[in-house]
């Protein structure tokens, strides 16, 4: 099991660790309720340094990423990061990820951590562009600070001003007295807040700036679990549960990065697929009844017939209701439709509702 550079600083705040696409990570510190709100509320460091980062470099790297990746990255411009999605052949996805362009000939490709090695191979397999490809996931940590006080939080830190900072932009500069630190207007809370990605050597120091800045605005270290809770709660997808290598990004709700406006792989099967119609649609919905839906609990119509699967769920702590995204035939996904949840052999009453289901 691998640690990052920032594993002994978890365990010595009391953190409870698991494994975690091959990590030693913390999954809460004090609990995932009270971390959750720290996030909503205030500001929580996430240390998610388990992520993988790809250097593409070359006169081809913009051609090999239009081809692997499903969103137009023509787009980009200095300074831009682009969320996107690795099509298999298959009509599934391999992942989703963030595109960071450096410049004109260099990217910087973010992925999930459990597809460090699957996403290399697949990207290298349509590397005909001579593309200089770098994977420095296992020398690179990244911090994730997220929630409403981030940018007060860490403004004394750096001269970039944070709070003129555009959503999905990123600077590459000073902080924390650490140069080349890349500081990105992003995260997966919809709380706000900024990412900082930077050489293991310099994890200490940035960790303890961060804390010390932060603590008149009540910052504290957060987990996984309330990670979890967080993106679930905006309705954002978690790869291995409501996508994978057999979901189709159309019917995952991921059209807006699916654009036919160039060839990539896998192009023109989902383009038959979009004309075709989806058979399926993954909704999120709310409980009515009483119960927690699960990873791969069944949904049901009102005469307990199958009609999908449950891909996330949890007790929101911010909406003091059970909520959850699931995959359903495309005639039930229509909002305020009624399903059930089949919850140990019980019929359990719900309802589709609209993404976010965090309003703020």
């Amino acid at each position: 099991m691998k640690n990052t550079a920032l594993t002994n600083t978890h365990i010595a705040l009391g953190a409870k660790m698991v494994p975690f696409a091959g990590y030693n990570m913390p999954v809460q510190y004090v609990g995932i309720n009270a971390e959750h709100e720290t996030v909503r509320k205030a500001v929580g460091v996430f240390d998610v340094s388990h992520m993988g980062e790809f250097i593409l470099k070359g006169e081809g790297a913009l051609d090999l990423i239009q081809k692997v990746c499903s969103n137009d990255a023509s787009k980009l411009y200095d300074g831009k990061v682009q969320y996107s999605c690795l099509p298999n052949e298959q009509g599934g996805i391999v992942d989703d990820l963030l595109v960071y362009r450096m410049d004109e000939k260099t990217y910087m490709l973010v992925v999930n951590a459990s597809n460090i090695e699957k996403d290399w191979d697949w990207i290298s397999k349509f590397n005909s562009f001579g593309v200089d490809m770098k994977n420095i996931s296992d020398r690179t940590s990244l911090l994730a600070v997220q929630g409403p006080k981030a940018a007060q939080a860490l403004q004394s830190l750096t001269d970039t001003d944070l709070s003129a900072m555009e959503y999905y932009t990123f600077v590459k500069g000073t902080f924390a007295g650490v140069e080349n630190v890349v500081i990105s207007a992003t995260g997966y809370t919809g709380a706000g807040g900024f990412e900082l990605y930077f050489d293991n050597e310099h994890a200490d120091k940035i960790w303890k700036a961060i804390f010390e800045a932060g603590a008149p605005f009540g910052i504290q270290p957060i987990g996984l679990g309330a990670r979890d809770t967080l993106r679930l709660e905006m309705g954002f997808c978690l790869y291995g549960n409501d996508i994978d290598d057999t979901t189709s990004p159309l019917e995952a709700g991921l059209g807006w990065i699916t654009k036919f406006t160039k060839d990539f792989v896998n192009s023109s099967n989902l383009a038959a697929q979009k004309e075709a119609g989806l058979k399926n649609k993954l909704v999120g919905f709310e409980m009515i009844d009483r119960g927690i839906p699960r990873h791969d609990y069944e949904i049901c119509d009102a005469n307990g017939k199958v009609i999908g699967k449950v891909t996330s769920g949890t007790q929101s702590p911010s909406l003091q209701k059970a909520i959850g995204l699931g995959y359903v035939q495309s005639d039930f996904a229509k909002e305020n439709s009624e399903i059930f949840i089949n919850i140990r052999e019980n019929l359990v009453k719900a309802q589709i509702v609209k993404f976010p289901f965090y309003k703020g």
